[in-house]
């Protein structure tokens, strides 16, 4: 079992690199940190004694004195340093910097300036250290205005925001699912390198994203469309946006019936792309689910019946609760990393409709059980 801490472990990359381990139990310990620590010797000194691998990810990014932004990134790796030579650890240090680092600004001089500081403590203490050049990052529960242009636009478009491009930049990006899947390499294979430049798996202009990213809040936002999910980019990219809406507000959204003599009839999954999709009864007082994803996108659509649908993001406490009925149609989506699940809170049988976007893969199921 390999122990492993992150500092800034409530970050953007940090909960996702958190979450993605939870997911090794059988290879993985994680030892949590908090933020407090950097200003609690007794505390840091603690954590770093436990630790086989250390990810420093924690960093101030923005700044209205980019003074205060390298003085604290600095700060921070000296205090960690001096742990680790207080308690005489040796872990295998990941050190997070950035492409950034390219670029005359000082958070890219405190990146460099930083991975040179633990680069010598490795040297001097015979210890395992890997730099990490990082482009662009994007994905779910990114800060906007803070952490990718991406998260900026998809929360923008989902809050009658008006997006604006400064510089129509091409962008080296990188999808947060896989750039965690990087670091869990480097660490299990136990590879150093004082500068590792993490390949970008796409590039972009902002344009090109925007107009994505707009396609998305024409069908999918405004009309509840699906769209093409074959292409992994435009994916990732969907289900980034689909984490910025305000699901207590969006969902339930109420599909059109249309009813005549002969009965009723509803549009319940309108899709540019494939999947799969099911149909299940449930009888009363019986939930289903209790489990959630990390790249499949989902839709329970109620036809019949009186139903409970609760979702809750992994490691967070708040649940979010959906009543739907069969009289009036309706579905909820389950962004990735939600734990959700449906109940029958009627008298009569539960009639729903699943859609999900890819065939199930057993070497690749990415279904994790979690109850709400």
């Amino acid at each position: 079992m390999i122990k492993i801490g992150i500092t800034g472990q409530t970050g953007f990359i940090g909960s996702h690199l958190y979450n993605f381990l939870g997911l090794k139990k059988e290879e993985i310990v994680r030892i949590p940190f908090q933020d407090h620590f950097f200003t609690d010797q007794n505390s840091l000194e603690s954590f770093v004694g436990q630790c086989d691998v250390i990810v420093h990810l924690a960093a101030l990014n923005r700044h209205n004195d980019p003074q205060v932004i390298y003085d604290t990134n600095i700060s921070l790796i000296n205090r960690l340093i001096e742990a680790l030579e207080k308690t005489s650890s040796k872990p295998h240090v990941l050190f997070s910097s950035s492409t950034q680092e390219e670029r005359d600004n000082v958070f890219g001089k405190s990146k460099r300036d930083g991975r040179v500081l633990l680069a010598n403590w490795a040297k001097r203490n015979g210890a395992l250290f890997t730099g990490l050049i990082i482009p662009n990052v994007f994905g779910p529960f990114g800060r906007p205005y803070y952490n990718s242009v991406v998260a900026t636009f998809s929360h923008q478009l989902t809050h009658n925001e008006q997006p604006g491009i400064e510089t129509d930049a091409l962008l080296k990006l990188i999808y947060i699912g896989d750039l965690v899947k990087t670091i869990y390499y480097l660490i299990t294979n136990r590879i150093t390198d004082e500068e590792y430049r993490v390949p970008p798996t796409d590039e972009a202009k902002v344009t090109d994203l925007l107009n994505l990213l707009q396609s998305f809040k024409d069908h999918y936002f405004e009309n509840g469309i699906l769209p093409d999910l074959k292409d992994p980019f435009e994916s990732n990219l969907f289900n980034t946006f689909v984490c910025y809406l305000d699901h207590s507000k969006y969902f339930p959204f109420k599909l059109k019936k249309n009813v005549d003599e002969r009965g009723s009839f509803v549009e319940t999954v309108k899709l540019k792309s494939g999947g799969q999709v099911s149909f299940s009864t449930t009888k009363p007082g019986i939930t289903r689910g209790n489990h959630f994803h990390t790249h499949k996108a989902e839709r329970f659509a109620v036809i019949k019946g009186k139903a409970r649908i609760q979702l809750r993001r992994i490691g967070t406490d708040d649940i979010l609760n959906f009543e739907l009925d069969g009289n009036e149609p309706s579905y909820v989506d389950m962004p990735i990393w939600h734990t959700h699940n449906i109940t029958n809170i009627g008298d009569e049988e539960l009639y729903t409709i699943f859609w999900i976007s890819e065939f199930y893969d057993p070497s690749d199921p990415d279904t994790f059980f979690e109850i709400v």
